[in-house]
């Protein structure tokens, strides 16, 4: 075991942690808020080391000694870390949001006894999402999160909440089921759910299966995601959520499901035989989210349509499989991971100091509330692609990376990519104009606005800027994740150091009886 792998666990251990404490301490609400907020500093802090550690080759856990694939694999890698650090600076800044937004009212639009262990619960379940080194626990992480989002998403148990949990919970069920299903068929077909040996097995099993298994897992990860069109659940359901649970439920949840189309993407299924369906995805998904936003006249719905629109973008680097592509794909990620948070936590403050977040209700809040103004504006400029900021950088790296691949399809995605950019400068700078410029149609009873509230949005809006100020140095790590990503080899190697074609076994117990179950049934050995 690497001398550094004992960081690798923390980011899950700790938010579970304090979710236990939370849970016990359920009366106390002071010291819930004291666990809560050093539980997602203490991950972030740890996210960040090993964002730094990895970089020269990623780090393993075999859970009780086990190797793999007997064992439960934590992996740590370049893109695994990177999605760790960004996802624990955003957890902890929402925290701060809500913990200012629950002390102004009273906590009656976040109760914190239910709060805070199911939040901690959710960064836990995103954290396993993100460093499962098998399919299996890929599966546990989903749902680990999602059992923590059902209720998230209906805190206040409003009738318009719960119907939106409703729908949540359907579509979220459906896709567990379909990745269970391509669970059970991968291991039928390989005799393994460990990733790193199912990059080994998958080229040797019969093609039409494989693909059949390559199509499943993107049905599963592609509903979680958003993608056209599998993406009709989320505008119904996000805008309901209070504004933290929004944000956070907009900035990670549906970039789990990228996460995890990229992974299986590149690790499990390199061939490409996937792209063209995944590029038409991509394009009818930039289009119809985009076209969906400028008809809203709701600044969370247009804002939950730009999120599926932009998912688009990150599909489309993804389909390029190439190196360019996929580096160009991992950047935009963690740009929209932050800048989408930042704009639902500003739709909040925006709904507090105007009254409502419809922009026939709002106007003139660029006068009564100019920090606010800036607030929005940054953010959005940001997400519309306007330089220097980061999505101008992202999108960029996309568009080129899609003109180097230089197919027709690949030609009408950089043409989807540059319309959607347009369109999205239309619809945020209209609610720009309707919600900070126009007059407001009636004067509202103006509500004061946390500074707890409006400091962690600021602290996001710096983020989004300090994106583009150290881009060259992210967009040089990204690179690096997507060669590791493409050449696989760091991947496999590390996970199964000896080769990895046979079963791994415990540090301190040798091959016995037992053991000898677990024979790969390629071999055409009887279990």
């Amino acid at each position: 075991m690497n001398d550094l792998s004992w960081l690798v666990p923390l980011p899950v251990v700790l938010p579970l942690t304090g979710a236990g404490l939370a849970l016990a301490l359920w009366r106390h609400a002071h010291a819930q808020r004291v666990i809560s907020l050093a539980a997602l500093t203490l991950t972030l802090a740890a996210s960040l080391a090993l964002l730094w550690h990895v970089d020269t080759g990623p780090l393993v856990v075999d859970a009780g000694g086990w190797s793999a694939p007997v064992g439960i694999n934590l992996v740590a890698d370049r893109l695994a870390s990177l999605m760790l650090a960004i996802s624990s600076a955003v957890t902890l800044a929402v925290l701060v949001y809500s913990l200012a937004q629950g002390v102004a009212d009273g906590d009656e639009e976040t109760p914190v006894a239910i709060f805070h262990p199911t939040y901690l619960v959710l960064a836990a379940g995103v954290a396993i999402a993100f460093l499962s080194g098998d399919l299996f626990n890929l599966f546990v992480g989903f749902e680990v999160l999602l059992a923590a989002s059902y209720v998230l998403i209906t805190l206040s148990g409003s009738a318009e909440r719960v119907r939106a949990g409703t729908i949540y919970v359907v579509v979220a069920l459906l896709s567990s089921l379909i990745f269970l299903l391509a669970i059970a068929l991968t291991y039928a077909a390989t005799g393994t759910v460990n990733m790193a040996q199912l990059a080994q097995r998958l080229p040797e099993i019969d093609p039409g299966v494989a693909l059949v298994l390559q199509l499943m897992l993107l049905l599963a990860f592609g509903i979680k995601a958003a993608i056209f069109p599998l993406s009709a659940w989320l505008p119904d359901s996000y805008p309901t959520a209070p504004a933290p649970v929004t944000a956070v439920f907009a900035g990670l949840l549906t970039k789990v499901g990228v996460y995890a189309i990229l992974r299986t993407q590149t690790l499990l299924f390199p061939g490409g035989r996937a792209d063209d369906l995944l590029m038409w995805a991509a394009l009818a998904t930039m289009v119809v989210g985009i076209l969906g936003a400028v008809a809203q006249n709701d600044i969370k719905r247009l804002l939950s349509f730009t999120l599926v629109s932009h998912i688009g973008f990150m599909i489309f680097g993804i389909a390029l499989s190439d190196e360019a592509g996929v580096a160009a794909a991992v950047f935009y990620v963690v740009h929209h991971i932050t800048v989408q948070t930042t704009l639902f936590l500003v739709a909040g403050l925006i709904e507090r100091r105007g009254g409502s977040t419809s922009l026939d209700q709002l106007g003139g809040l660029a006068k009564i509330a100019p920090l606010l103004a800036v607030l929005f504006f940054v953010p959005a400029m940001n997400l519309a692609g306007i330089p220097p900021f980061s999505g101008f950088l992202g999108k960029v790296g996309l568009i080129q990376a899609g003109v180097a691949v230089g197919t027709p399809l690949a030609y009408a995605l950089v043409a989807g990519s540059v319309v959607t950019s347009l369109l999205t400068l239309y619809a945020l700078v209209k609610a720009w104009n309707k919600a900070f410029w126009q007059t407001a149609p009636e004067q509202v009873a103006p509500m004061h606005l946390p500074r707890g509230m409006v400091g962690s949005a600021a602290s996001l809006v710096v983020l989004g800027v300090g994106l583009t100020v150290v881009a060259g140095p992210l967009y040089g790590y990204t690179e690096r994740a997507a060669g590791d990503l493409r050449a696989r080899a760091p991947y496999i190697e590390s996970v199964l150091p000896g080769g990895g074609r046979g079963d791994g076994v415990s540090d301190d117990v040798t091959r016995d009886a037992d053991l000898e179950e677990l024979e790969d049934p390629l071999d055409g050995g009887e279990p």
